[in-house]
């Protein structure tokens, strides 16, 4: 593992800090450019509620949701397994001393050299929907440990994934059961994915009776099939819960797979951990004013350091809306306004349009919930750079996981302090710390 430098650690700090502290503590520094900012105990907040929402289901973080170093390692330390759908994103996990075993292959498509990376690598269990796939893996990996993805579309989705993999459970899915059979390879179970931000919980429950019926029929065919993989579609915003879905899986589970029958059940969660534990703070350094024929301002244009070419490509990508929220809290008029990224394009547009008070150059806008598909899909065009990210975490939290395999004392770096009578930004807006839930990490 290579040698961290100052930026790349994570900051200690003090119990009572938030993320709103520490961009008020950054821009009075005269920072310029866009940045993140990281809170760590978000992410294990998360992996707290999830063990006490659905203790059954173990957890494997999407890491193309937000492949960021630390992100991962502080998963691997949780004992979180991963979903992986390159080799490089298998790469960046067993470099991480991670058994290849916590690894599901979950890309149904897989290109013939990174099935045979997976061969030397040692991860064997991975998704398939078609019988291409069958016939790649029986030539490039025969004793791989198979899942065939089902497909089971919720209804309402942030991003729908049905349209391009999963196979139909009925009409499809037993004839590829027993084509599987006849190349001799070992199907070991079944997997599905209702679509990312799932908004419609029920949809899980009909996924996992289709899988019950499949699981029958694989018995039927020979095989002993053990893990049922429940995909994604976690929603991660922090007015976000997962009570509903995790009501729903629950009884789905105790239905069709009760506890003690030997199935182990494993999901792809990806946003659910990431999404709210990110808050990024973008400078405005350019503006345009429109004026009515009265000589009123009509419409503000605002320039940001950051655009959809970066950070806000989840705007194109991942369907989200972002709010922009004023660092300095709001004051006079509002006007109609609309927000720009830096680069020369103008379809680099954030927002058409917001209703916001006069910003001046050199004020901060604060989005949060900034965490999931913005950072892996971001780029420099036009020589504008992808937002940094700084990481911090509580005092009392880092001497719990800095015993935890990958991280080590060197990832952290301690006597940071954040400084509060900068930031004008309404209490109202500032979240409390975040909360400590009483469920063991492991």
């Amino acid at each position: 593992m290579k040698a961290l430098n100052i930026e790349e650690r994570v900051r200690v700090v003090d119990a009572d800090w938030n993320s709103w502290d520490a961009i008020c503590d950054t821009t009075s520094r005269r920072q310029e450019d866009a940045f993140y900012v990281l809170d760590i105990g978000n992410i294990v907040n998360k992996y707290r509620i999830w063990k006490e929402k659905m203790p059954r289901v173990e957890p494997h973080y999407a890491v193309k949701c937000n492949d960021l170093q630390i992100v991962v390692e502080v998963l691997a330390a949780l004992g979180v397994g991963f979903d992986c759908a390159s080799k490089i994103e298998i790469n960046k996990v067993l470099d991480l001393g991670v058994s290849p075993d916590r690894i599901i292959f979950a890309n149904p498509a897989k290109p013939a050299s990174h099935l045979r990376h997976a061969l030397a690598s040692g991860v064997n269990t991975m998704t398939f929907d078609s019988e291409f796939e069958l016939l790649k893996i029986k030539q490039l990996h025969p004793r791989a440990n198979l899942v065939i993805r089902i497909r089971c579309d919720a209804k309402i989705a942030q991003c729908p994934l049905g349209f391009k993999f999963g196979c139909d459970p009925i009409s499809e899915a037993p004839r590829l059961l027993k084509q599987a059979r006849i190349l001799g390879l070992n199907v070991i179970g079944v997997s599905f994915h209702v679509g990312s931000g799932c908004g419609e919980p029920e949809v899980f429950s009909r996924a996992i009776e289709h899988a019950a019926q499949l699981f029958a029929l694989g018995e039927m065919l020979g095989y002993r099939m053990d893990l049922l993989d429940i995909g994604g579609g976690f929603p991660g915003g922090s007015d976000s819960s997962i009570d509903d879905i995790s009501k729903v899986v629950t009884d789905a589970l105790d239905k069709n797979f009760p506890e003690g029958c030997g199935v182990r059940v494993i999901a792809e969660p990806g946003r659910y951990f990431v999404a709210s534990a990110f808050t990024l703070a973008c400078c405005v350094y350019a503006k345009r004013q429109l004026y009515d024929d009265d000589g009123d301002v009509k419409h503000a244009m605002y320039f940001l350091n950051d655009g959809v070419y970066g950070s806000f490509n989840c705007i194109l990508y991942d369907h989200q809306e972002v709010t922009a929220i004023p660092l300095k809290g709001t004051h006079g008029k509002v006007v109609s306004s609309s927000l720009w990224g830096p680069t020369c394009d103008s379809m680099d547009q954030i927002a058409r349009d917001v209703q916001l008070s006069n910003l001046e150059v050199g004020d901060w806008l604060v989005f949060k919930d900034m965490g999931a598909y913005t950072l892996p899909v971001a780029s420099p065009f036009n020589g504008f750079p992808v937002p940094r990210v700084s990481a911090y975490i509580t005092a009392d939290l880092w001497t719990m996981l800095k015993e935890l395999s990958p991280l080590t004392e060197d990832h952290f770096v301690g006597g940071e302090t954040i400084s509060r009578n900068d930031c004008l930004l309404s209490s109202t807006l500032a979240p409390g710390p975040t909360p400590v839930i009483p469920v063991a990490l492991n």
